[in-house]
């Protein structure tokens, strides 16, 4: 069996760039931030003084991340990963996740769990707006649980500041597969079995739909005079023990940055001196230091992008929340690093930040992608809030607390910006495609 991971003792309030070019100015390492969420944290001396107490008194708090096992479950297909699909669990952490209350859950055997002996949410540490979710729960006979959609992380009314989607048997009104003080389920009140279901849920805009094992059970269009945008997803358990597994979600409402065909709606930023040719529908990008900038700008999103490196630990990155560049600051913005390169043969020793840190800013847990193979990296930004995963595993989860700061090199920025594809050095050759953008309200 393996080891369990406990995340109810971290229960608290919730807190809603490869390299950068030579000539800027240099930084502390004091500015590089650990992830927040209970994962492995990329230095011991970058833990907070209660992360290090709760790691001293349960050493299982901060586990690495490991590869789920092999029997299918917490595991995304390529296609999946091309088409934006996410693992919001990882089959090994609670990392990107957060309690609301002493409930104590746990992972173990690729299933997160509870017991039921307290209530409460587990709760993304990531909002979301549009997106299909797909998961996995076994519940307890006569228990009560719940998935949570556009919720705050701390819900006091599911009639009008979240929707519930329940699962609870017993019930005699808002029972399994109802949205809970909103409406019941389609047709005849839903029985289910103990062993394991699944959810496919679709929230977009107004509109709720859900799916219990591949049937249509639910069709929920908010009509009130405030419908929700957004939220956090949460794992509910009110009675009884429940387990979740196979958690993912893929963004909806995005639309392309890049053509395919020509560079419209792009510009090469004054001074550089790479290339970025369009070939075979991807941006490729050649030579020395440059930048390639979007028109379009953006503040908190969804953005998400395929690229490959066609040489070993090639280094470069896509800014972010942009100042436009100059010639004399060409990249002034937040990075999401692409370098694929790790230390002692282990992946969670980064070389450089790794790709999906925010460069200079926080480390990516481990080093998932390859040079030579196509990636997927997505990025969501929400205020002072930032999460990033690669081929679908999340490897950051940062909020930014410095001062704020109209250039991100030098504080905390959430005004909107460009976003921009770097050309690193002499030795730049990698390539981008399928660049899409979805803004969050």
């Amino acid at each position: 069996m393996r080891a369990i991971t406990t995340l109810g003792l971290l229960c608290g309030s919730f807190l809603v760039s490869g390299c950068e070019p030579a000539a800027k100015i240099p930084e502390k390492p004091a500015d590089v931030a650990p992830n927040e969420a209970a994962s492995a944290l990329p230095a011991a001396d970058t833990k907070t003084a209660a992360e290090a107490q709760v790691v001293a008194e349960n050493p299982a708090t901060t586990p690495a991340l490991e590869e789920p096992s092999t029997d299918g479950h917490n595991r995304l297909t390529p296609d999946e990963i091309s088409q934006g699909w996410l693992r919001l669990f990882d089959g090994s952490t609670l990392f990107g996740w957060k309690p609301n209350s002493s409930a104590a859950w746990t992972v173990a055997d690729g299933e997160i769990r509870t017991d039921g002996s307290a209530g409460g949410l587990l709760v993304t540490t990531t909002p979301f707006a549009n997106y299909e979710l797909r998961c996995d729960y076994q519940l307890v006979e006569g228990g009560n649980s719940g998935v949570f959609l556009r919720t705050p992380f701390e819900p006091t009314n599911p009639a009008v500041d979240c929707y519930e989607l329940n699962m609870c048997d017993s019930r005699p009104e808002f029972g399994t597969a109802s949205l809970v003080a909103r409406q019941e389920p389609d047709g005849a009140p839903i029985v289910a079995d103990p062993g394991w279901h699944s959810w496919h849920v679709v929230v977009d805009g107004p509109r709720v739909t859900a799916k219990l094992d591949g049937k249509p059970v639910l069709d929920y269009t908010d009509a009130t005079e405030s419908p929700l945008k957004s939220g956090f997803i949460g794992l509910q358990v009110r009675e009884g023990s429940v387990a979740f597994r196979n958690v993912f979600l893929k963004p909806l409402g995005m639309k392309p940055l890049f053509d395919g065909e020509s560079l419209t709606g792009w510009r090469v930023v004054p001074g550089s001196q790479s290339e970025f040719n369009v070939i075979d529908e991807t941006i490729h990008v050649t030579g020395g230091r440059g930048f390639l900038e979007t028109e379009e700008t953006a503040g908190d999103f969804v953005f998400q992008f395929e690229a490959i490196t066609h040489g070993d630990t090639l280094n470069s990155g896509v800014f972010f929340r942009a100042i436009p560049g100059t010639e004399a600051n060409p990249s002034d913005g937040y990075e999401f690093q692409i370098q694929h390169g790790f230390k002692d043969g282990d992946r969670t020793k980064p070389a450089d930040f790794g790709t999906g840190a925010i460069f200079r800013r926080v480390a990516a847990r481990r080093v998932v992608a390859n040079d030579r193979e196509w990636f997927t990296g997505t990025l969501i930004a929400n205020g002072p809030h930032f999460a990033t995963w690669v081929n679908g595993i999340q490897v950051v989860d940062w909020t930014d607390d410095r001062a704020a700061n109209a250039n991100p090199r030098q504080g905390l920025r959430v005004e909107p910006g460009h976003f921009s594809l770097q050309g690193h050095d002499p030795g730049t050759d990698l390539s981008f495609r399928n660049l899409r953008l979805g803004q969050l309200p």
